[in-house]
Protein backbone atom coordinates (compact mmCIF):
# COMPACT_ATOMS: atom_id res chain seq x y z
CA UNK A 1 0.00 0.00 0.00
CA UNK A 2 1.49 3.40 -0.97
CA UNK A 3 2.58 5.72 1.81
CA UNK A 4 1.13 9.22 1.93
CA UNK A 5 3.63 11.90 0.88
CA UNK A 6 3.09 15.62 1.50
CA UNK A 7 5.50 17.85 -0.40
CA UNK A 8 6.07 21.16 1.42
CA UNK A 9 7.22 24.02 -0.84
CA UNK A 10 5.63 26.40 1.67
CA UNK A 11 7.96 25.18 4.38
CA UNK A 12 10.92 25.29 2.00
CA UNK A 13 10.26 28.92 1.07
CA UNK A 14 8.97 30.55 4.25
CA UNK A 15 12.32 31.23 5.93
CA UNK A 16 14.16 32.50 2.85
CA UNK A 17 15.28 36.13 2.83
CA UNK A 18 15.55 36.27 -0.96
CA UNK A 19 12.17 37.12 -2.51
CA UNK A 20 10.91 34.47 -4.91
CA UNK A 21 8.71 36.02 -7.63
CA UNK A 22 5.08 34.95 -7.63
CA UNK A 23 5.23 33.46 -11.13
CA UNK A 24 8.28 31.40 -10.19
CA UNK A 25 6.52 30.01 -7.14
CA UNK A 26 3.50 29.08 -9.23
CA UNK A 27 5.63 27.46 -11.94
CA UNK A 28 7.41 25.35 -9.33
CA UNK A 29 4.21 24.23 -7.63
CA UNK A 30 2.65 23.45 -11.02
CA UNK A 31 5.57 21.10 -11.63
CA UNK A 32 5.06 19.50 -8.22
CA UNK A 33 1.43 18.89 -9.16
CA UNK A 34 2.65 16.68 -12.00
CA UNK A 35 4.74 14.46 -9.72
CA UNK A 36 1.87 12.71 -7.98
CA UNK A 37 2.33 13.81 -4.36
CA UNK A 38 -0.70 13.05 -2.23
CA UNK A 39 -0.76 16.54 -0.73
CA UNK A 40 1.09 19.77 -1.52
CA UNK A 41 1.58 22.22 1.36
CA UNK A 42 1.69 25.16 -1.01
CA UNK A 43 1.23 28.36 1.01
CA UNK A 44 -0.11 30.09 4.10
CA UNK A 45 -2.63 32.70 5.11
CA UNK A 46 -0.75 34.31 7.98
CA UNK A 47 0.45 37.82 8.72
CA UNK A 48 2.77 39.09 5.96
CA UNK A 49 4.80 40.77 8.70
CA UNK A 50 5.46 37.35 10.22
CA UNK A 51 6.13 35.47 6.96
CA UNK A 52 6.71 38.04 4.17
CA UNK A 53 7.79 35.37 1.68
CA UNK A 54 4.24 33.99 1.52
CA UNK A 55 2.24 37.21 1.32
CA UNK A 56 1.35 36.32 -2.29
CA UNK A 57 -0.23 32.93 -1.53
CA UNK A 58 -3.64 33.92 -2.93
CA UNK A 59 -2.05 35.13 -6.18
CA UNK A 60 0.01 31.95 -6.45
CA UNK A 61 -3.15 29.89 -6.04
CA UNK A 62 -4.82 31.69 -8.93
CA UNK A 63 -1.89 30.72 -11.18
CA UNK A 64 -2.00 27.00 -10.44
CA UNK A 65 -3.14 24.55 -13.10
CA UNK A 66 -5.48 22.34 -11.12
CA UNK A 67 -7.27 20.63 -13.98
CA UNK A 68 -7.24 16.87 -13.41
CA UNK A 69 -5.01 17.29 -10.36
CA UNK A 70 -4.59 14.28 -8.11
CA UNK A 71 -2.75 16.15 -5.36
CA UNK A 72 -4.73 17.86 -2.63
CA UNK A 73 -3.74 21.37 -1.55
CA UNK A 74 -2.98 22.39 2.03
CA UNK A 75 -2.62 25.92 3.38
CA UNK A 76 -1.23 26.84 6.79
CA UNK A 77 -3.24 29.20 9.01
CA UNK A 78 -2.59 30.48 12.53
CA UNK A 79 -5.96 31.88 13.56
CA UNK A 80 -9.61 32.24 12.57
CA UNK A 81 -8.91 35.22 10.33
CA UNK A 82 -6.47 33.17 8.28
CA UNK A 83 -8.93 30.28 8.18
CA UNK A 84 -11.67 32.55 6.85
CA UNK A 85 -9.31 33.89 4.18
CA UNK A 86 -8.32 30.38 3.10
CA UNK A 87 -11.94 29.20 3.17
CA UNK A 88 -12.74 31.56 0.29
CA UNK A 89 -10.77 29.30 -2.08
CA UNK A 90 -12.51 26.13 -3.22
CA UNK A 91 -9.18 24.82 -4.54
CA UNK A 92 -7.85 24.27 -1.00
CA UNK A 93 -8.56 20.88 0.56
CA UNK A 94 -6.80 21.09 3.94
CA UNK A 95 -6.19 23.81 6.50
CA UNK A 96 -3.12 23.18 8.65
CA UNK A 97 -2.90 24.61 12.17
CA UNK A 98 0.25 24.40 14.34
CA UNK A 99 -0.73 23.36 17.86
CA UNK A 100 2.32 23.20 20.09
CA UNK A 101 2.69 21.15 23.25
CA UNK A 102 5.37 23.69 24.22
CA UNK A 103 3.68 26.66 25.89
CA UNK A 104 6.63 28.90 25.06
CA UNK A 105 6.55 28.10 21.37
CA UNK A 106 2.78 28.36 21.10
CA UNK A 107 3.07 31.94 22.34
CA UNK A 108 5.91 32.69 19.92
CA UNK A 109 4.23 31.06 16.93
CA UNK A 110 0.56 32.01 17.30
CA UNK A 111 0.57 34.58 20.13
CA UNK A 112 -1.67 32.40 22.28
CA UNK A 113 -1.37 29.97 25.18
CA UNK A 114 -2.11 26.28 24.66
CA UNK A 115 -5.51 26.64 26.34
CA UNK A 116 -6.31 29.72 24.25
CA UNK A 117 -5.33 27.74 21.18
CA UNK A 118 -8.03 25.18 21.96
CA UNK A 119 -10.63 27.87 21.31
CA UNK A 120 -8.87 28.71 18.06
CA UNK A 121 -8.92 25.07 17.02
CA UNK A 122 -12.66 24.91 17.67
CA UNK A 123 -13.32 28.06 15.61
CA UNK A 124 -10.99 27.01 12.79
CA UNK A 125 -12.46 23.53 12.63
CA UNK A 126 -15.95 25.02 12.34
CA UNK A 127 -14.78 27.25 9.47
CA UNK A 128 -13.13 24.29 7.77
CA UNK A 129 -16.25 22.14 8.01
CA UNK A 130 -18.52 24.88 6.68
CA UNK A 131 -16.21 25.40 3.68
CA UNK A 132 -15.88 21.66 2.93
CA UNK A 133 -12.26 21.42 4.07
CA UNK A 134 -10.47 19.22 6.57
CA UNK A 135 -8.39 20.53 9.42
CA UNK A 136 -4.96 18.98 9.93
CA UNK A 137 -3.38 19.76 13.30
CA UNK A 138 0.39 19.76 13.65
CA UNK A 139 1.47 18.70 17.13
CA UNK A 140 4.53 20.92 17.05
CA UNK A 141 7.56 20.53 19.32
CA UNK A 142 6.32 16.95 19.71
CA UNK A 143 9.85 15.54 20.06
CA UNK A 144 11.26 18.22 22.35
CA UNK A 145 11.96 21.94 22.42
CA UNK A 146 14.81 24.36 23.24
CA UNK A 147 12.83 26.11 25.98
CA UNK A 148 12.79 23.44 28.68
CA UNK A 149 9.04 22.82 28.43
CA UNK A 150 7.91 19.29 29.33
CA UNK A 151 7.22 16.84 26.52
CA UNK A 152 6.83 13.09 26.01
CA UNK A 153 5.01 10.61 23.75
CA UNK A 154 2.31 10.44 26.43
CA UNK A 155 1.82 14.23 26.39
CA UNK A 156 1.57 14.28 22.59
CA UNK A 157 -0.87 11.38 22.61
CA UNK A 158 -3.04 13.01 25.28
CA UNK A 159 -3.39 16.21 23.22
CA UNK A 160 -4.23 14.28 20.06
CA UNK A 161 -6.85 12.27 21.94
CA UNK A 162 -8.36 15.44 23.42
CA UNK A 163 -8.51 17.27 20.09
CA UNK A 164 -10.21 14.27 18.54
CA UNK A 165 -12.63 13.77 21.43
CA UNK A 166 -13.66 17.42 21.80
CA UNK A 167 -13.65 18.55 18.17
CA UNK A 168 -13.72 15.39 16.05
CA UNK A 169 -10.38 16.13 14.37
CA UNK A 170 -8.92 13.03 12.71
CA UNK A 171 -5.82 14.29 10.87
CA UNK A 172 -2.58 15.04 12.72
CA UNK A 173 1.15 15.36 12.09
CA UNK A 174 3.74 14.92 14.82
CA UNK A 175 6.19 17.74 14.14
CA UNK A 176 9.85 17.89 15.12
CA UNK A 177 9.88 21.64 14.71
CA UNK A 178 13.55 22.26 15.53
CA UNK A 179 15.11 18.95 14.51
CA UNK A 180 15.89 17.61 17.99
CA UNK A 181 14.53 14.11 17.41
CA UNK A 182 16.64 11.02 16.93
CA UNK A 183 15.91 7.43 15.91
CA UNK A 184 15.07 6.41 19.48
CA UNK A 185 12.65 9.26 20.23
CA UNK A 186 10.94 8.88 16.86
CA UNK A 187 10.48 5.16 17.35
CA UNK A 188 9.19 5.63 20.89
CA UNK A 189 6.74 8.32 19.79
CA UNK A 190 5.09 6.36 16.99
CA UNK A 191 5.11 3.07 18.90
CA UNK A 192 3.26 4.88 21.69
CA UNK A 193 0.80 7.02 19.74
CA UNK A 194 -0.21 4.90 16.74
CA UNK A 195 -1.45 1.79 18.62
CA UNK A 196 -3.29 3.97 21.14
CA UNK A 197 -5.15 5.94 18.43
CA UNK A 198 -5.58 3.46 15.55
CA UNK A 199 -8.55 5.20 13.91
CA UNK A 200 -6.76 8.53 13.39
CA UNK A 201 -4.45 9.66 10.59
CA UNK A 202 -1.13 10.54 12.24
CA UNK A 203 1.90 11.42 10.13
CA UNK A 204 5.47 12.60 10.59
CA UNK A 205 6.64 16.16 9.96
CA UNK A 206 10.31 15.72 10.77
CA UNK A 207 13.15 18.19 10.45
CA UNK A 208 16.59 16.77 9.92
CA UNK A 209 20.06 17.26 8.61
CA UNK A 210 20.71 15.43 5.35
CA UNK A 211 23.01 13.00 7.17
CA UNK A 212 20.31 11.91 9.65
CA UNK A 213 17.36 11.74 7.27
CA UNK A 214 17.54 8.06 6.31
CA UNK A 215 17.75 6.86 9.91
CA UNK A 216 14.91 9.10 11.06
CA UNK A 217 12.62 8.04 8.21
CA UNK A 218 13.38 4.37 8.73
CA UNK A 219 12.69 4.68 12.46
CA UNK A 220 9.27 6.23 11.86
CA UNK A 221 8.43 3.75 9.10
CA UNK A 222 9.45 0.71 11.16
CA UNK A 223 7.34 2.04 14.04
CA UNK A 224 4.28 2.04 11.77
CA UNK A 225 4.17 5.57 10.34
CA UNK A 226 2.84 5.69 6.78
CA UNK A 227 2.54 9.43 6.19
CA UNK A 228 5.52 11.77 5.72
CA UNK A 229 6.01 15.50 5.09
CA UNK A 230 9.05 16.27 2.92
CA UNK A 231 10.67 19.01 0.85
CA UNK A 232 12.91 18.67 -2.16
CA UNK A 233 16.59 19.29 -1.26
CA UNK A 234 15.67 19.22 2.44
CA UNK A 235 14.97 22.94 2.57
CA UNK A 236 12.81 24.55 5.22
CA UNK A 237 12.44 25.26 8.89
CA UNK A 238 10.28 27.42 11.10
CA UNK A 239 11.51 31.03 11.37
CA UNK A 240 9.28 31.60 14.42
CA UNK A 241 11.51 29.42 16.61
CA UNK A 242 14.24 32.09 16.60
CA UNK A 243 16.71 29.21 16.28
CA UNK A 244 18.91 28.12 13.38
CA UNK A 245 16.61 26.67 10.73
CA UNK A 246 16.79 22.88 10.43
CA UNK A 247 15.60 21.64 7.07
CA UNK A 248 12.83 19.22 6.22
CA UNK A 249 13.30 15.58 5.37
CA UNK A 250 14.59 15.66 1.78
CA UNK A 251 12.09 14.14 -0.65
CA UNK A 252 14.82 12.44 -2.62
CA UNK A 253 16.10 10.74 0.54
CA UNK A 254 12.62 9.57 1.53
CA UNK A 255 12.26 7.90 -1.87
CA UNK A 256 15.47 5.99 -1.17
CA UNK A 257 14.61 5.03 2.42
CA UNK A 258 11.08 3.72 1.74
CA UNK A 259 10.46 0.54 -0.33
CA UNK A 260 9.84 1.50 -3.95
CA UNK A 261 6.61 -0.51 -4.01
CA UNK A 262 5.16 2.03 -1.56
CA UNK A 263 6.26 5.13 -3.49
CA UNK A 264 5.46 4.02 -7.03
CA UNK A 265 2.65 6.58 -7.32
CA UNK A 266 5.39 9.19 -7.64
CA UNK A 267 6.48 9.91 -11.21
CA UNK A 268 10.28 9.73 -11.16
CA UNK A 269 10.43 11.57 -14.48
CA UNK A 270 8.37 14.53 -13.27
CA UNK A 271 10.19 14.45 -9.93
CA UNK A 272 13.48 14.79 -11.80
CA UNK A 273 12.16 17.93 -13.50
CA UNK A 274 11.02 19.31 -10.13
CA UNK A 275 14.43 18.60 -8.62
CA UNK A 276 16.14 20.64 -11.35
CA UNK A 277 13.65 23.50 -10.88
CA UNK A 278 14.26 23.49 -7.12
CA UNK A 279 18.01 23.71 -7.58
CA UNK A 280 17.54 26.72 -9.88
CA UNK A 281 14.87 28.40 -7.78
CA UNK A 282 16.58 28.12 -4.41
CA UNK A 283 20.21 28.59 -5.45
Amino acid sequence: MPIKITECPRDAMQGLDKWIPTNDKADYINQLLKVGFDVIDFGSFVSPKAIPQLKDTARVLDLLDLEDKSSKLLAIIANSRGARDAALFNQIDFLGFPFSISETFQLKNTNSTIEESLSRVEEINSIAQKSNKKLLVYISMAFGNPYGDAWSPEVAGQWIERLNREFGITDFALADTVGVSDAQSISAMFKSVLPALPDLHIGAHLHSTIEDTKLKVESAYQAGCRSFDVAINGLGGCPMTENVLVGNVATENLLIAIPESETNHISRKEFGHALIMAQQLFS
